[in-house]
């Protein structure tokens, strides 16, 4: 495990992130945020302006519940990590398919272009209620795809819980990195992740 200065919390539910940080080999308590939080979020942002919203909104939503709680029960300084992924493409944003339709109409739009996806990530330190907030850009192309193989891709549910309606790392040989990192794609840039966390803690208690 990668000893840190700072007890880490996952803002987030979602099994893939808790995947990225444990194979990276981060120790973390999960505590997700309330469900109302993303309707806060000014939907007219550009993308990439929204997502970090997003994840600044789950990360404070976040430290005032536990705020009080954690302080007593745990002496080590807290920080709270929370993001939002979406697919962007022809300037849609696309997040979470609703239904299956919804699954194939985003997967018809990507299907033989390039298209974005933005990971915004908001580190929140309890204590001091200071934030740090980043975005990560990666670029994919997805092949055309015909009505077979998207109707086979729809059958397996792949699509649910998936920003864009597909997972990467599903190992889908139809969509390829251009530029950016995988794990972002994902849903965190755990590369990125590790040197921002480095740079808090300096910040917070110098190099020793």
């Amino acid at each position: 495990m990668v000893e840190r200065k700072m007890k880490l919390i996952l803002a987030s539910q979602s099994p893939r992130r808790a995947q990225l940080l444990t194979e990276a080999g981060f120790e973390f308590t999960v505590f997700a945020p309330d469900d109302w939080v993303e309707e806060n979020a000014n939907k007219n942002l550009p993308p990439g302006e929204l997502v970090v919203e997003l994840a600044c909104l789950k990360a404070q939503n976040v430290a005032g519940r536990i705020g009080q709680t954690i302080t007593r029960s745990h002496p080590t300084p807290c920080l709270v990590l929370a993001a939002d992924t979406v697919a962007h493409c022809h300037g849609e944003v696309l997040g979470k398919p609703a239904d299956r339709v919804d699954a194939r109409r985003m997967l018809q739009l990507m299907s033989g272009q390039t298209h974005e996806v933005l990971t915004g990530v908001c580190l929140w330190e309890v204590r001091s209620r200071r934030q740090q907030a980043y975005l990560e850009t990666t670029t994919l192309r997805m092949d055309e795809l015909n009505e077979q193989q998207l109707d086979a891709f729809l059958d397996t549910d792949g699509w649910r819980g998936k920003a864009g309606g597909f997972g990467y790392q599903d190992g889908l040989d139809w969509v390829h990195i251009e530029t950016g990192l995988a794990s972002n794609v994902v849903g965190l840039p755990i590369e990125k992740l590790l040197s921002w966390i480095q740079e808090i803690e300096v910040e917070r208690f110098g190099d020793n």
